[in-house]
């Protein structure tokens, strides 16, 4: 493999963590400072574990370790 290949798959797939990281952050921010329903909130949620699931699929029990964990305490300290 040469560097340049190897530089192109190193820029796409940093390209879409940063993309799903957007995304991540956006449920975060809804959670915060939003009053977006519970029930719109797990539906982004799930979306995210799907693309998760699409994007990086050996990454899934990492995903429910950070995002979901995240979400969750956003959830109790901005919304309970």
């Amino acid at each position: 493999m040469t560097d340049l290949w190897r530089n192109w798959l190193i820029e796409e797939e940093n390209e879409k963590l940063a993309a799903f990281q957007r995304k991540a952050d956006r449920i975060a921010f809804l959670i915060v400072a939003s009053d977006y329903d519970r029930i719109d909130l797990e539906i982004e949620k799930a979306e995210l574990r799907e693309e998760c699931a699409r994007l990086f699929p050996d990454k899934l029990d990492l995903y429910d370790m950070i995002y979901e964990s995240r979400f969750r305490r956003l959830w109790e300290q901005f919304r309970d």
